[in-house]
């Protein structure tokens, strides 16, 4: 392995092919500058980037939001992922204004000068969706909450990024300078953010440049000594397996899918002692659990501006959706404000440029779905265990 001082760029042979990594930041003219020479010169067959095939053709395609089916989105309980996904996008296009270059224009150049050159793209980053999908995995709940609030929150109401955080992009990943400042221990963010995507990306070169003698890849800084360590020690022939490995999504513990079940068993059992004492008791119990869960749901439908019927929606919904752990007072309210405030062709056109404001996800009719999903979800969520303490002190206490 031999290594650049002048530039974070290493240089290593694996299997016959050579591979130069050369390290970037993601909102640094230099690197575009950098990578625009060593494509140019020539001595490249083919460019590898820290880019997944969403995340590519997203750069390649903006329009692509357009064609975004939200019915696909909220059946699918995509919805807080979306959201997550567009408030990133916000906080970028928010850096491009306030530095005046965009993040990512490293990646851009390499993929536009691959193609006038003819040479080979590899796209060898993982899923972002199962990126994020991994992170949360590696929170509890309530972190994962913390961290999807302050995310959006903290992305959305600032109109300057700091100068502490334009250093930290320099010098390291985006994913993980954006989501570490939420967490209370990096470490549990780090595996999946940095050293997964390390391992993968290795393995993704493993796989697709067998056919490539010299590749340059263009990765993120802070990917720089991980991917080369893996690339250097990997088996090509477990590439394949790594892949598979780092894609799947761990599942829930078998208790914590209980966990809803046994929420709802121990509700329904209040309601039932309660009739057995007096069928007034009874009542007044089922009462107050429509009235506080269906209540906090609705007000979090209210809060994110939706439709008069949608908020009534959330009402009448969320008692019975909390009562059957399948499907979420989320989906039935977002599909509501679907079918009364359908978006326009306009509202996908102008979403990118929209929500880089805080208000503007409440102007647009795309992200104020996405806001409602989220806002009657968590009321909704709230409710169920306000509303069932309420329930149980008042039928044991």
């Amino acid at each position: 392995m031999e290594i650049s001082h002048s530039e974070p760029c290493l240089t290593l042979e694996r299997n016959g092919t050579h591979y130069t990594l050369l390290g970037t930041a993601h909102i640094s003219s230099a690197s575009v500058a950098k990578v625009e020479e060593l494509i140019n010169s020539g001595h490249f067959d083919a460019v590898a980037v820290e880019l997944c095939a969403s995340r590519h053709q997203a750069m390649m395609d903006p329009d692509s939001l357009a064609r975004m089916d939200l019915f696909a989105v909220i059946r699918e309980q995509r919805a807080a992922m979306v959201a997550a996904h567009l408030a990133l996008s916000a906080y970028q296009q928010r850096l491009a204004e306030q530095c005046g270059i965009e993040p990512g224009a490293e990646q851009r150049i390499a993929l536009r000068l691959a193609n006038e050159h003819g040479l080979g793209v590899l796209l060898i980053d993982r899923d972002i969706g199962v990126t994020l999908k991994r992170t949360a995995h590696n929170l509890n709940w309530w972190k994962r909450w913390t961290l999807f609030s302050g995310l959006v929150v903290s992305l959305l109401s600032r109109e300057q990024v700091t100068a502490e955080e334009i250093e930290q992009l320099k010098q390291g990943d985006v994913l993980e300078t954006t989501f570490a400042e939420f967490a209370e221990d990096r470490a549990d963010l780090f595996e999946p953010l940095i050293a997964e995507r390390d391992q993968y990306m290795a393995a993704q070169l493993l796989q697709k440049s067998t056919d490539y003698q010299r590749v340059l890849v263009v990765i993120g800084a802070g990917h720089l000594q991980g991917l080369a360590a893996h690339l250097t020690k990997a088996d090509p022939a477990m590439a394949a397996a790594t892949l598979t490995q780092l894609e799947t999504i761990p599942p829930r513990s078998s208790l914590w899918k209980l966990v809803p079940w046994l929420v709802v068993a121990v509700i329904l059992s209040a309601f039932g002692y309660g009739f057995t004492q007096s069928p007034e008791l009874g009542w007044d119990l089922v009462l107050n659990w429509v009235v506080i869960n269906g209540g906090l749901s609705a007000l979090g439908a209210l809060l994110a501006t939706a439709h008069p019927l949608t908020i009534v929606g959330a009402f009448v919904a969320a008692p019975l959706t909390s009562l059957n752990p399948t499907i979420g007072a989320g989906m039935v309210t977002a599909g509501l404000e679907l079918m009364l405030r359908r978006p326009s062709v306009g509202d996908f056109r102008q979403l990118r440029d929209q929500i880089t404001q805080l208000s503007g996800w409440w102007r647009n009719r795309v992200s104020r779905i996405l806001l409602v999903f989220i806002f009657s979800t968590i009321g909704s969520m709230i409710g169920t265990y306000v509303a069932g303490f309420h329930i149980i002190s008042r039928v044991f206490g």
